[in-house]
């Protein structure tokens, strides 16, 4: 799974890219963070981009795509990526095409969290002055002031990505007013919607699926060859009744055989013998 989140600042970009980190084992790359560990790698173009760090000005965005460029050919992105902070321009947005282009990597969706301005405002200046109450710090950057140059910046530079990567049928809208369990439910759903992930049903249901014929297949041949072992069994007990019952069968025959002729000599010897007699006096 590839992405992009878009959406001004303060609309819960970082919390929801976590969230997906963490239910789909992908990556979320920081163009910031990349730029570091370029540095401290001294990379050919980290080595370029410290340069123009150190003295302060904006890295090239042909260092930029060189280095997320490298960062893509690592062996722990097999899974996928979230960009997080770049591309901040169309510019920026068009490089990065080319480069997925030339890798052949889908680029799956582009998730836009809408919100209203003014009520990010009206947020950033309830939590700023609930700290301020409680006698906390407040962060230079965590004020209405600098939000509200910021969300400039975002009209200005990062909006029109919006219409670009609609005109690609890439962009998938949600409402970033809705509670962050509502983000997040509905940014799964529409990711499996388009296919860009299995329904949460999908893969429990095969591997039960899987268990059940694995069982069953076991359970058949269990049961074939407790019959098998049964019949043997069966044909064990049964001959040496069978030739118990033969030979009382033989033995029964043999002594009814015995008795017939014995007793058709009995009977076929007295009339025989008194006829003689009779003869014999006459």
């Amino acid at each position: 799974m590839r992405l992009i989140l878009l959406g001004p600042p303060g609309a819960g970009k970082g919390t929801q890219a976590q969230r997906l980190v963490q239910k789909y084992g992908i990556i979320q790359l920081s163009t910031g963070e990349m730029l570091r560990a370029a540095v401290a790698s001294q990379t050919p173009v980290g080595l370029q981009a410290k340069d123009i760090m150190a003295s302060g000005a904006l890295v090239p965005d042909e260092i930029v795509i060189g280095i997320i460029s490298d960062r893509l050919d690592q062996p722990d992105m097999k899974n996928g990526f979230i960009l997080d902070g770049f591309p901040r321009t169309v510019p920026q947005a068009a490089a990065l095409d080319e480069l997925l282009k030339k890798k052949h990597i889908k680029l799956d969706a582009v998730v836009e969290l809408r919100v209203n301005e003014s009520a990010l405002l009206d947020r950033v200046e309830t939590r700023v002055a609930e700290m301020r109450a409680r006698g906390e710090e407040v962060r230079i950057d965590d004020t209405p002031e600098v939000l509200s140059k910021r969300l400039a910046n975002y009209r200005s530079l990062t909006e029109p990505l919006i219409h670009y990567y609609s005109e690609r049928r890439k962009l998938l809208t949600v409402d970033g007013m809705m509670t962050i369990e509502h983000v997040t439910r509905e940014i799964n759903r529409i990711l499996s919607a388009i296919g860009a992930v299995e329904p949460r049903a999908a893969a429990p249901a095969r591997k039960a699926r899987g268990a059940a014929r694995k069982t069953a297949g076991l359970t058949g041949k269990k049961a074939a060859k407790t019959a098998k072992k049964a019949v043997k069994t069966a044909r064990k007990a049964t001959k040496p009744a069978s030739r118990a019952a033969s030979k009382a069968a033989s033995l029964a025959k043999g002594r009814g055989t015995a008795k017939a002729k014995k007793a058709a000599k009995k009977t076929t010897s007295r009339p025989a013998k008194k006829v003689t007699k009779k003869r014999a006096k006459r």
